[in-house]
Order: structure tokens, then C-alpha cells, then sequence
């Protein structure tokens, strides 16, 4: 008789020591909510965790009342050792030592007897830094960014959980976790904590998840805010999560640069009638005069889409280097994602935006090229 993925997830968690926990590149407040609030089970239960993703630190940095594992990175690194090993059998070593120099390391090593046959070494990888790997909110390996690209061997050669909410997800991991009728990956995360350690969600694991559910549904006002969302929400405030505290903190409270940034992009606001399009251009002086960051712009797209009652397309332009443009694209209803993601080259969906770069020597040209590929027919 095979075992339920929530099994299968025990026993790998109880066979680990070490755990790293992956959000999206980008990744909203429901992954890190969920993924924090995993950390912080797993904490519970002894375990050491560490939490990254590209751009993390603004989420982060927004959580950081309620407590999250405190090994929070935007990259990892050192995860893999190698063994150079020396067949002493024939010809022992008196003495290793190494040099650093610009762009090498040398190893030099003093044989016993004359020179060193080449046959005698051989060079071996050994273990992972990490027992396991879960990915949260993740629908593809490609969407953890620079994560998976400067780091493939691990998800192939370490076992991985994946945990999500989207129709979409691949079901890359060796266990997979995805609930489509969830209104959020922190639900399932929450589902999926009771069914394997019920006793282990104390108030820090609790609050943790509940911020993950509250910003998912955009504090329970989406379509597709689910009676199970209500449930896991009461569910949580049960155990000590303060409702109120994280609306006020996370959606109530901005800081100085946001709102700033924000009345920068809303002044810049443009308008199309005929294809419901409303879209900004951010220069980079925008970004500097009202000390915001790039990593902000996602969070300005989903206000503008949540605040408007007019349009069905929203988008925001910036440059991220002299010769390229980035599109972000949100949509009021996410089933139009897949079909405007076609019309762009390298465009990717990750937590229901669109991210798409090309080339462009200017915000202007590259906002009439996107206009031309999204509306041919305009």
C-alpha cells in the first residue's frame, strides 16, 4: 500500500537535520508566509532551516514582527562539498598547503618518494549541505530564478517536497503538495502542517501562516477566497495568531518609500479604453527621489490592480539595464495570463504576474513594442 504524500513529508522531515526552504523569484507575502511558517514549524521540531529567494529582503523585512526563522538568504552558496582524494598506497604526502591567487586556488602537495602519477587523485563530489528541499509557491524549478540556475544538481540529487496552490505547478518534487481548491499556498501549507504535527503550530507558526493567508486573499476580499481559507484563518487564531495586528501591520501600514513611489507611478498612470490596458513607465529617477527599490514594483502593480475598477490588463515598464526594458503584467482574472505570456518573448508567470524582458534603448520604445505584441489589432 503506498503512502499519502503528508506521510511521505513526515518521514522525510524526520529523517533530516538540515532543511532549506526555496520561494519564487519575486515571491510575494503568501509564499514567505508559508514558507516562514514551515521554517518555524520545522524549528520547532529541532530542525536547522534556511530560507531563500531572489529579491526575499523586502518581504522579509515586512515580517519581521512576527518572528521568522532567522536564516533568511537572497542566495545560496558553499551547499556541495568535493573531495580530492590521493592514493597513498604507493607514495604517501609529507605536506599540503594552499595559495590564493587572482581568479585560482592552488593546492600544493609534497610527495614522499620523486613525482606523483596523476592517476593516483581522483576528485569526487560528497553530500548536499541540505537533507531536503521545499519549494513554496514555486509552479516550475525556472521560477526560483538564479536560485535553480546556479544550483540545478540539487534539486536532482536531493529530495524535494513542493508545496502550492496553482493548477499549474509542475509536480517537479518527489513529493508534491498542491491543493487547486486552496486560496493560497499558506492554506495548503497549513493543511498540510496539521495533518503531520498539529501539536507543533504554536502562536509563532500560527501568526506566520496566517499573514501567508491574509495577503494570498488580499485579506479574504478575492473571488476565490474559499469557505477552507476561513476555516485555517480561525483555525490559526486559535493557536494565537493576532488577525488584527497582521492586517494592520501588512496591509494597513506602508512605509514612507512605498507611498512615495506609489504617488510617483499613480501620477504617470496611463489609460487605454479600447484594450482595458492601464500601464506606468518608472524611470530610474523614480526609484532613487522616493528611496524605494526595484523589488517594490511588484507590490505597486498588485495595488494598482486591486484598487482599479476599470481595467482588466495592468502593467508596469522599468529599465534594468541601458539596452533592456522589464515588463511586470498583472491581469484581473489570471486565466488571460498564459495567453498574453505567448505574445511576449521570455516572458515567464510566477504568483500570478507576468515577467518579461526585451530589448529597448528607452521606456518609450519599449512601451510601443509591447503595445504592438500584446495588441496587434489595436
Amino acid at each position: 500500500m503506498s503512502l499519502t504524500p503528508e506521510v511521505q513529508v513526515k518521514e522525510l522531515i524526520e529523517k533530516s537535520s538540515a532543511i532549506l526552504i526555496l520561494v519564487p523569484e519575486n515571491s510575494g507575502g503568501d509564499a514567505f508566509g508559508a514558507a516562514a511558517g514551515i521554517g518555524a514549524f520545522l524549528e520547532n521540531l529541532g530542525k536547522t532551516v534556511t530560507i531563500a529567494g531572489s529579491n526575499i529582503a523586502p518581504t522579509a523585512e515586512s515580517f519581521v514582527f512576527l518572528d521568522p526563522p532567522k536564516s533568511i538568504l537572497p542566495s545560496i552558496s558553499g551547499v556541495r562539498e568535493f573531495i580530492l582524494s590521493f592514493n597513498t598506497e604507493q607514495n604517501d604526502i609529507v605536506s599540503i598547503r594552499t595559495e590564493r591567487s587572482v581568479g585560482e586556488y592552488r593546492i600544493f602537495i609534497t610527495p614522499e618518494k620523486g613525482s606523483i602519477d596523476p592517476r593516483d587523485f581522483s576528485f569526487v563530489p560528497a553530500k548536499f549541505s541540505f537533507d531536503i528541499v521545499i519549494t513554496v509557491g514555486a509552479p516550475d524549478k525556472e521560477s526560483l530564478g538564479k536560485i535553480f540556475e546556479t544550483n540545478p544538481d540539487i534539486f536532482y540529487e536531493v529530495p524535494v517536497i513542493a508545496i502550492d496552490h496553482l493548477a499549474e505547478n509542475d509536480r517537479f518534487g518527489q513529493v508534491n503538495i498542491i491543493d487547486i481548491t486552496a486560496s493560497s499556498t499558506s492554506e495548503t501549507a497549513t493543511a498540510l502542517l496539521e495533518k503531520i504535527g498539529e501539536k507543533h503550530i504554536d502562536a509563532r507558526v500560527a501568526g506566520l501562516l496566517l499573514a501567508g493567508i491574509v495577503l494570498g486573499t488580499e485579506s479574504f476580499q478575492k473571488k476565490n477566497t474559499s469557505p477552507g481559507a476561513l476555516g485555517a484563518a480561525s483555525r490559526l487564531m486559535d493557536r494565537g495568531a493576532d488577525q488584527h495586528d497582521i492586517i494592520f501591520r501588512l496591509v494597513n501600514t506602508q512605509p514612507l518609500s512605498l507611498l512615495k513611489l506609489w504617488g510617483r507611478v499613480m501620477a504617470g498612470l496611463r489609460w487605454n479604453e479600447a484594450c482595458k490596458l492601464m500601464w506606468a513607465r518608472v524611470a530610474p529617477e523614480d526609484i532613487v527621489q522616493s528611496r524605494s527599490r526595484i523589488e517594490d514594483l511588484p507590490l505597486i502593480l498588485e495595488k494598482i490592480r486591486r484598487h482599479s475598477s476599470v481595467g482588466s490588463i495592468f502593467m508596469i515598464l522599468f529599465a534594468e539595464s541601458p539596452s533592456r526594458v522589464r515588463a511586470l503584467i498583472k491581469c484581473h482574472a489570471n486565466d488571460l495570463l498564459p495567453e498574453i505570456a505567448k505574445r511576449l518573448p521570455e516572458a515567464k508567470i510566477s504568483n500570478g504576474t507576468i515577467d518579461a524582458s526585451l530589448a529597448a534603448s528607452s521606456l518609450e520604445d519599449a512601451e510601443s513594442i509591447l503595445l504592438e505584441k500584446l495588441f496587434p489589432a489595436r
